[in-house]
């Protein structure tokens, strides 16, 4: 998945990140926290703060302990709830799984260039296709389409 971007639906004024089938058609909108949106949109548009926020802490931590994140699963949703889990491989190559909200995964894994999966049977279940119009994936076009979505949706549409 890649993250197409992070805007505010309106009327509720609630942060929501929209992620795309990286091969496919289907998005998949989460609702996040606006501290959440805010560490997500940082980190795509390549911005430092003066002082580390707790996903550039978390980040240094993972590396200082010499291990790196290999990637983000966003595995189901329950009851409205989406979950995640951070996937991270260790010095001595054993492998580690956290569970994680799945907006503080997608912050960290941005930090970390590593992987942003979803289950297919998460995207069966509530993924929104919405067929490209433009095959040179202009990114404003995409981000329009997103405002289209948007516009048509609320939160409640994906309650369990």
């Amino acid at each position: 998945m890649e993250v197409v971007g992070v805007r505010v639906e309106m009327p509720s004024n609630q942060p929501i990140v929209l992620l795309k089938e990286i091969d496919g058609t289907r998005f998949l909108p989460i609702w996040v926290g606006a501290v959440e949106a805010t560490a997500i949109a940082f980190a795509q548009q390549g911005l430092t703060p003066t002082r580390p926020l707790t996903h550039d802490l978390t980040q240094v931590l993972i590396e200082e302990l010499d291990a790196i994140m290999t990637a983000v699963h966003i595995t189901h949703i329950e009851e409205g709830v989406f979950f995640a889990s951070i996937l991270l491989r260790d010095a001595g190559q054993q492998a580690h799984t956290v569970s994680a909200r799945p907006s503080d995964a997608i912050a960290l894994a941005i930090r970390a260039s590593a992987n942003i999966l979803a289950d297919s049977g998460l995207l069966d279940e509530v993924g929104i296709e919405i067929p490209s119009t433009n095959e040179g994936g202009d990114e404003n076009q995409e981000v329009e389409r997103f405002r289209e979505f948007l516009e048509q949706i609320n939160p409640e549409d994906f309650a369990g």
